[in-house]
């Protein structure tokens, strides 16, 4: 099995490409590494579908656990459906590739990245995106490629490429830049309230790298003597689209200037224009060209129409503009919000409506034990905060099954929790385990940035001290020629017809997400740089009408969220609390009726909606957990009694034994003679035994209560040690 293994000096580090050797029957195929981390990507192209109107590619990113030396926990100890980052890997392997296929191309096409070695210092999905634009090249489809991605992480004042998984939690920044030589073509970003200068600085450093990649893949292909395969222009018959452009244009040129129409009216007589023209098609002659054309291919005359409609609006805005709502370029559409619109039984709730996208977040406080657990590739073993995005058909007008969140659904969700995760507050202040979850009512554009608007009303109004309250904007672009137009707060129709998606959420301090995705095969950073900057004024007034509704914390929580206090104990005194087999712990949940959980460092969390409980439940932990030294004094109460003497809990917890011998100066015959069960005495540590037991004494210790002591014979006894 020979073959070709060729290395990239970049940055410090060496990336190997062995393309092959690995999966022959694969269209194209590479093993991409960097340290340990190995991953194998493949592209498939197979005949298309009978009838499909679209580009058929599914990106598929494949863990395997035992990349990391481990074996799965699920009761089959083997991988099952994919976890949700890897879900998110293959959005990401997915979105800077599909615009770089050509509009005409309808073949089945398969990106399948497996991660089949992991390195903590090198994560594998930048590694997987470069890799799959590599294995299409190889696989010679039709492909406007290259196309590479690195990740840039800001440590300090420095920006860093490639960082790994630990500079990545301790940075301020988590950028992933995709490009191609016609530029950039997806950012996807998380950031801890950056600067937009700092932003921007960010992109063009990770495009330099992206350049870097690029060439490499071109020489790759040089010494493989492979000819890349640029896709040719399809040859379209204009038959169907001059009719419609002679028939239609007016029509639907006037449509587009009627602002006050809704979008349900406007897309209902787009309909009717669509049906007109369809009936004047079909009572042509047979013979007739665009007749034969349109009967040929029932698909014909929609697309050739979303064609036309997409060609009129984009004109409309660079000429005039003007958008399909009339509102000017920079514009946001009216903004509601209200919080607490869901009775207390929800922790807390927030509705918030831009236009016609209308999203109900709310969310949840739970206990440590809510954390949800991790078995994946990725170092973090679980998370406390959790946002979940969810798109119900009558959003939109529509009926189809309810099924199980799909990749869109986890993305959007994904995105919502990465802007507003550098909000919230340390764990040691406030220890819940949060879940927010994002109903998309209606949906007319934008819902993942109505999502964040509408989680951080849910979050202020359930009590949660955010630092900074978030907002976010969806950014458009239309790029005829070299004629630009940049769109504030884009629509659905906007969305679908135009040439990016840039979705940018922030704090009035900075920017906490990005997330671009382009229909086109690059864009200068400049412009990109412009986006960004004309996204502020609009994150700034979406964040003014917020505070209107609610600008800080409610003072209380939920009368029926959990009462949490959180306190630290030596990490070696956990075995203590827990006691033999969880009796110890158990014993105190049972008794002040809480929830506790022990972190491995020592963090316990007490959960109880009766904060005296909790307080109650507390005490008793530190007094287990506190050292006890020879000497201390004590006042406890006497908790049971054997023949050789008697228990006294000096803390919360902690007990400690009186020999006979220690209950008086005088000889005792019976324990009962000096105390009985209940008593409250005063006592003296003697000391404390090489099995960690405590031995109290009474003797010269002075006692506030009166206690049947026997009198001492006149023959003095000898005090026993």
């Amino acid at each position: 099995m020979q073959g070709q293994t060729t290395t990239v000096s970049f940055d410090g580090r060496e990336i190997l490409l062995t393309t092959g050797r690995y999966a022959p029957q694969a269209g194209g195929s590479v093993l991409i590494e960097c340290g340990d981390t190995a991953v194998l990507v493949t592209a498939t192209q197979s005949q298309g579908r009978e009838g499909a109107d679209f580009l058929p590619l599914t990106c598929d990113y494949e863990e395997r656990l035992y990349a990391a030396g481990r074996i799965p926990g699920s009761f089959m100890r083997r991988e099952g459906r994919p976890p949700e980052r890897a879900t998110l890997i293959s959005r990401l392997i997915d979105r800077p590739l599909r615009p770089l296929f050509p509009a005409w191309m309808r073949d089945d096409i398969q990106i399948v990245a497996t991660c089949l070695s992991l390195d903590e210092r090198v994560p594998a999905d930048v590694l997987a995106v470069t890799a799959s634009s590599m294995a299409t090249l190889l696989a010679e489809i039709p492909f406007n490629g290259p196309m590479a991605a690195v990740r840039v992480g800001l440590l300090g004042d420095d920006f860093v490429l490639n960082p790994s998984y630990r500079e990545i939690e301790r940075g301020d920044l988590d950028l992933v830049v995709a490009g191609t030589p016609d530029g950039v073509v997806m950012v996807e970003a998380g950031a801890n309230q950056l600067s937009e200068q700092d932003v921007i600085e960010a992109i063009d450093f990770g495009y330099e790298a992206v350049n870097e990649l690029i060439k490499a893949q071109q020489s790759i292909l040089k010494e493989s003597g492979i000819e890349q395969k640029k896709p040719a222009e399809q040859e379209i018959d204009e038959t169907t689209p001059n009719y419609l452009e002679k028939n239609c244009r007016k029509p639907i040129s006037d449509l587009l200037k009627e602002f006050k129409l809704t979008k349900e009216e406007r897309d209902s007589k787009l309909e009717e224009i669509k049906t007109n023209v369809g009936d004047k098609i079909e009572s042509l002659k047979e013979d007739n060209a665009v007749r034969k054309a349109v009967s040929t291919n029932p698909k014909l005359l929609t697309s050739s129409f979303k064609a036309l409609t997409k060609k009129l609006m984009r004109e409309q805005i660079v000429k005039d503009g003007k958008r399909v709502d009339g509102r000017a370029l920079d514009e946001v559409r009216k903004i509601e919000a209200d919080a607490g619109v869901l009775p207390k039984r929800v922790h807390g709730s927030g509705l918030f409506q831009r236009g016609l996208t209308q999203v109900l977040s709310t969310a949840t406080l739970g206990t440590p034990s809510d954390a949800q657990e991790m078995d994946d590739l990725n170092p973090s073993s679980d998370k406390t905060y959790i946002h979940h995005y969810n798109f119900p058909p009558y959003s939109v007008g529509e009926t189809r099954p309810m099924r199980t969140p799909g990749r869109r659904e986890v993305g959007h969700g994904a995105l919502a929790e990465r802007a507003l995760f550098p909000v919230l507050p340390p764990k040691e202040s406030f220890p819940y385990v949060l879940r927010v979850v994002s109903e998309v009512l209606s949906s007319n554009g934008s819902t993942s940035m109505g999502s964040v608007c509408g989680s951080t009303i849910a979050l202020l109004d359930a009590g949660v001290p955010l630092k900074a309250p978030v907002s976010g904007a969806a950014m458009g672009l239309i790029k005829e020629g070299k004629e630009i137009r940049i769109l504030t707060d884009i629509q659905g129709i906007e969305d679908f017809l135009g040439d990016m998606d840039f979705k940018v959420a922030g704090t009035e301090k900075g920017i906490t997400a990005l997330q671009m995705d382009m229909k086109i095969t690059g864009l200068e950073v400049k412009v990109i740089a412009d986006a960004i900057n004309q996204a502020k004024p609009a994150r700034t007034h979406i964040l003014e009408k917020m505070n209107e509704t609610i600008d800080k914390p409610r003072e209380t929580l939920s009368p029926h969220a959990p009462r949490l206090l959180s306190f630290r104990i030596d990490p070696e005194l956990i075995g203590t609390v827990i006691g033999p087999g969880g009796r110890t712990i158990k014993g105190i949940t049972e008794r002040t009726n809480t929830k506790i959980d022990i972190e491995d460092g020592g963090i316990v969390t007490i959960a109880s909606h009766d904060g005296v409980a909790a307080e109650e439940a507390q005490k008793i932990i530190e007094g287990l957990t506190r050292k006890v030294h020879e000497g201390e004094i004590f006042t406890g109460s006497i908790t049971r009694i054997i023949p050789i003497g008697a228990f006294v809990e000096i803390l919360p917890g902690k007990e400690g034994m009186i020999h006979i011998s220690q209950l008086s100066e005088a000889r005792v015959e019976k324990v009962e003679d000096v105390v009985k069960v209940g008593d409250e005495v005063t006592v003296r540590v003697r000391e404390i035994d090489n099995r960690g037991r405590i031995n109290l004494t009474l003797r010269g210790v002075s006692q506030n209560n009166d206690m049947n002591y026997p009198q001492p014979t006149p023959t003095p006894v000898a005090p026993l040690n």
